[in-house]
């Protein structure tokens, strides 16, 4: 008797075409390729970045809703639609108020996914969005994630120590995006590598510039950030120099589960303390 024909699938990290029974991707080394959650919510690998600012924009809205009578002033575009303080700080902003005062060391990864304004998350995911794809391209999905989710915490923490009462925004992640950006162009060398130095040093100088100009914005946090991404990129390095392992996938997985559990915790309590307790 026949075995059924085997139906080929193309792999959700590298696009390059397998058997869906395959217990890893013999090309990139990505575990249970044909499963169903991977194929749904990764047809291609930038679509982590597509997820991220659906995220944050639903966690934005979100913090709107419940604070629906202090949407800022219009004639002051930095706090336009503008959640109130304690919005922020029951969906998870961090800083010495809620790691200090309520032990709440999870909000290091929940900041990362809440902001201040529109114009706040606005030009956040605009960096993203450019920023990136690049990062994805040289460093594989695994090492992006982790170099996300990664630089966002130790950004928080080195604001924390410094002092910073309550702070938010996905900048310490997108930082340290540039900070693994940095890391690559020197590495790499050459006219490529120079050029792309270049530029992240350009990102870096201008967020340095905004960061001394305007008040509030947190500097320690984006100092953090690139630190943290240019030591992360050190350690696992990019795929043209380094492939993938098991120790990438694993830490991946860990964060970003993490990051998943925090937030839902977050907008189920956040939530409640809201319509059924204030």
């Amino acid at each position: 008797m026949s075995s059924s024909p085997k139906k080929s699938i193309l792999c959700p990290n590298c696009r390059k075409l397998i058997s869906s029974d395959e217990p890893s991707c013999p090309f990139c080394g990505t575990n249970k390729p044909g499963s169903r959650l991977k194929r749904t919510f990764f047809r291609k690998p930038k679509d982590i970045i597509k997820i991220i600012i659906y995220a944050n924009f639903a966690i934005y809205i979100f913090s709107l809703i419940l604070t629906p009578f202090k949407t800022g002033s219009p004639a002051n575009p930095l706090t336009f639609l503008a959640p109130s303080n304690s919005s922020l700080l029951l969906l998870g902003a961090t800083g010495t108020i809620p790691i200090d005062q309520f032990n709440r060391w999870w909000t290091l990864i929940s900041a990362s996914f809440i902001h201040g304004g529109i114009l706040h998350i606005f030009f956040n995911m605009i960096a993203l969005r450019q920023l990136g794809p690049f990062v994805l391209k040289e460093y594989g999905f695994n090492r992006f994630a982790i170099i996300y989710v990664l630089s966002g915490i130790v950004g928080f923490y080195v604001s924390y120590l410094a002092g910073v009462p309550l702070t938010i925004g996905a900048s310490a992640s997108i930082c340290g995006l540039i900070g693994a950006i940095l890391y690559y162009g020197k590495s790499r060398g050459g006219l490529y590598g120079e050029a792309i130095y270049k530029q992240a040093m350009g990102w870096v100088i201008g967020i340095a510039i905004f960061g001394f100009m305007i008040p509030g914005i947190n500097n320690w946090g984006h100092g953090g950030g690139i630190v943290a991404g240019i030591l992360i990129g050190l350690t696992l390095g990019y795929s043209e120099r380094k492939s993938k392992n098991f120790l990438h996938q694993t830490l991946a997985t860990v964060l970003i589960s993490l990051t998943i559990i925090i937030l839902f915790f977050a907008i189920l309590q956040a939530a409640y303390y809201r319509f059924f307790i204030l």
